[in-house]
């Protein structure tokens, strides 16, 4: 049975649950918006990509865990420059063992103005 977790984190405008909990296992996905107002975080990619995986630690939080229990992540970027800021910012969120995870560059996100989108596979 899927349940849904109260991170705390404005909720999407669309029809999203964006933290599930079946089990053990918890999906989370994430974009760089604020956790209060909802409203996009703007700025470079470090800056986008350290909102989103504080919003992703907040979530972690909320279902019992840390980021040390996130196993798999898929990181979506607009840009392919910008996975050096990217991984610079990821190393410090995560450290060795580093989750799994693939990284695709993408045409677009949905939300204006996003640079990155992540989703998050955790055991806890």
């Amino acid at each position: 049975m899927l349940a849904p977790i109260d991170t705390g984190i404005a909720p999407p405008k669309g029809p999203v649950t964006p933290t599930l909990r079946a089990g053990n296992l918890v999906w989370s996905a994430h974009i760089p918006k604020d956790p209060i107002t909802g409203a996009i975080v703007d700025g470079d990619i470090q800056t986008q990509t350290r909102q989103a995986l504080r919003n992703l630690e907040q979530a972690m939080r909320a279902a019992g865990g840390s980021l040390a229990n996130v196993a798999q992540m898929s990181i979506y970027l607009t840009d392919r420059a910008d996975s050096a800021g990217m991984n610079a910012v990821y190393t410090e969120f995560f450290a060795p063992p580093y989750p799994c995870r693939a990284t695709v560059v993408v045409k677009e996100l949905l939300s204006p103005g996003v640079r990155i989108e992540l989703v998050a596979t955790a055991v806890i």
